[in-house]
């Protein structure tokens, strides 16, 4: 007599079904996901952030990993897709620059001066006035900050908790982006700012590189800058509107 057990149906076979249907919706979730990703970062004149990226994305795939694929996928292309600051943009491969004609205007020719302050910036980030002094050794110009300000390469950050309250600058995504760079770790070593000539041998022992930071993030030393900061910077008139 046949066994009871062997009478009843088959369990596994639904089983195997219920697996494969939703093997095939996880993927066609990764292809829909890969779509929205690559026609947000095309119809975006700015860097997208992978947050931003996420939310639109269908439940439960990853932003960060659909964007990593693009970027694979990209790679050998006449664009690629680039990594800044935990932001994504379309950008012409690095090797196809020649090819492109560009009509916009270029960012002035930085003078030394210029060059020695934005470095000192990018690797002691946040600094105030008074630091960059101290290790060029000599007095900087409103001038030379106004140009990189200007070029959109710098920023104020924040006001140090110290006497005085000085203010703390950083650089801004746009020198990431305009640098080539995903982040402040893959800045150039210290040899080889020098070989560029880009710093003075006036340069002291504890100089490094600092570990990467968010843009918005201040270090425990710093305090938000506030409205009234602003209008004494010089950045809003009295009443809270930004100057032309």
């Amino acid at each position: 007599m046949a066994d009871v057990d062997d009478l009843e149906p088959d369990g596994s076979i639904e089983t195997e079904e219920g697996g494969h249907s939703a093997s095939l919706r996880a993927e066609l979730d990764r292809r829909e996901a890969r779509r929205i990703a690559e026609a947000l970062v095309f119809a975006s004149a700015q860097p997208v952030s992978t947050a931003f990226i996420e939310e639109r994305l269908p439940r439960g795939v990853s932003a960060r990993e659909i964007l990593h694929q693009l970027k694979d996928d990209y790679a050998a292309r006449g664009v690629n897709l680039v990594q800044v600051d935990d932001h994504w943009a379309f950008r012409t491969a690095a090797d196809l620059s020649f090819a492109i004609r560009s009509d916009e205007a270029e960012v002035k020719k930085l003078s030394r001066a210029a060059l020695e302050v934005l470095a000192i910036i990018a690797y002691h980030q946040p600094v105030t006035r008074a630091e960059i002094e101290d290790i060029r050794g000599v007095q900087t110009s409103k001038g030379t900050l106004d140009v990189l300000m200007e070029a959109g390469w710098v920023r104020f950050r924040g006001r140090r908790r110290s006497p005085g309250r000085p203010v703390t600058l950083g650089t801004t995504r746009d020198f990431l982006d305009h640098f080539g760079l995903e982040e402040l770790r893959d800045l150039p070593g210290l040899e080889e700012l020098k070989g560029a000539g880009l710093l003075s041998g006036r340069i002291p022992a504890n100089f490094n590189i600092p570990l990467p930071m968010g843009h918005d993030e201040l270090s425990e030393e710093e305090d938000p800058i506030t409205q009234l900061d602003l209008e004494e910077l010089g950045l809003l008139t009295p009443g809270g509107e930004a100057e032309e």
